[in-house]
């Protein structure tokens, strides 16, 4: 039996672009009764996902009970960021019912799982449980589900080959790690992409894991919240690729922060994104854009060359009407350069 005393945490994983950001905002306006807080963990220093949630705020999740946590993962900055923002947390007046973490999109959940066994804070909360989102549309593509045949074929080519590549390490430990998967974008996936996508899922679960479809954040949030899982007693089976190495890293990843001049219109940063995606392999792109002769600003929320924008809010008097684009890739596959001229060509016309 969970600790009724301990106030519970759920932690929402996902890969990057997968909808994390859009279901808090979604338990946000819906909390079941509850008081929430939310912790924010961006790979990059734009912090665009804390913005949007804190656009968001309610009485039952104001804005000071939106953390941001930027450029570094808060199970590597235990001591330094992760413990005193939960205490901070926890000394709100009234205080939380019930605490949100979202991590970044290239996070290994069971680190975190650890951080929570710290003294410090272990007889204060419990983590409730761990959602994990996948994008149907993407997992039924098979971008993240190991290719047996070839890995067979390399192995026998040259034995000193890793068979697994980091975005499917990513992927496989955020789904071993879950209590329940949301599966998300169903609508783009269609009945039998979903159909896929289930499967590849329960395949790579190392245990029975309940699988639920959730268009555009939207899921009851008494099926995600009050799971009593208390998953810092259950890190046995929840196994991770990592689970013998003495720490963790982020290597594999790298992101850049580039400018971009006000653009003439959005299809413009569109189509670059979408060539930047195809010819530089490039994963996630997320910022904000000024578009002449528009008094909003321009959100843009990028997965591979599926490119998302929308008005979200009017420019303030003081902010300089450029924007900033945070574009995340494997290490091997960023040429800043070549990202820099690409999304800094695009100079509204005089």
């Amino acid at each position: 039996m969970t600790d009724l005393s301990k106030l519970p945490v759920t932690v929402v994983t996902g890969f990057l672009g997968s909808g994390k950001t859009t279901l808090i905002r979604h338990l946000m306006q819906n909390p079941g009764g509850r008081r929430l807080a939310v912790v924010v963990n961006e790979f990059g220093d734009v912090g665009v996902d804390g913005e949007i949630l804190k656009g968001c705020a309610i009485p039952d999740c104001p804005a000071e009970n939106i953390v941001e946590l930027a450029n570094g993962c808060i199970c590597c900055t235990v001591a330094d960021d992760f413990i005193p923002t939960i205490e901070a947390l926890m000394k709100l007046d009234p205080r939380p019912d019930h605490i949100l973490i979202e991590t970044s999109g290239l996070a290994l959940p069971k680190p975190l799982l650890k951080a929570f066994d710290w003294p410090d804070i272990r007889s204060k909360i419990t983590v409730d449980g761990v959602i994990s989102l996948a994008d149907a549309e993407a997992v039924a593509a098979g971008r993240f589900a190991p290719d047996v045949d070839r890995v067979q074929a390399q192995r026998e080519a040259d034995d000193s080959i890793d068979h697994e590549t980091p975005l499917s390490e990513v992927f496989e430990d955020q789904i071993s790690c879950a209590d329940i998967v949301l599966l998300t974008k169903p609508d783009l996936a269609g009945p039998e992409g979903v159909a896929k996508a289930r499967a590849i899922i329960a395949a790579e679960a190392p245990r029975p894991l309940p699988i639920v479809e959730c268009a555009e954040g939207v899921v009851d949030p008494r099926v995600i919240l009050g799971l009593g899982a208390a998953a810092e007693d259950d890190m046995d089976a929840r196994p991770s690729h990592h689970d013998d190495a003495a720490d963790h890293d982020h290597d594999d990843f790298e992101s850049i922060v580039v400018d971009i001049p006000e653009l003439a219109a959005p299809a413009d940063l569109v189509a670059a994104i979408e060539t930047l995606a195809r010819e530089r392999n490039i994963l996630r792109v997320k910022g904000y854009a000024a578009v002449q002769g528009k008094p909003m600003r321009l959100l843009v929320q990028a997965v591979g060359a599926r490119v998302r924008h929308q008005f979200d809010r009017p420019w303030k008097p003081e902010e300089a009407r450029r924007g900033r684009l945070v574009v995340i890739a494997e290490h091997d596959d960023i040429d800043e350069t070549a990202i820099r001229a690409a999304l800094g060509a695009l100079e509204a016309a005089e």
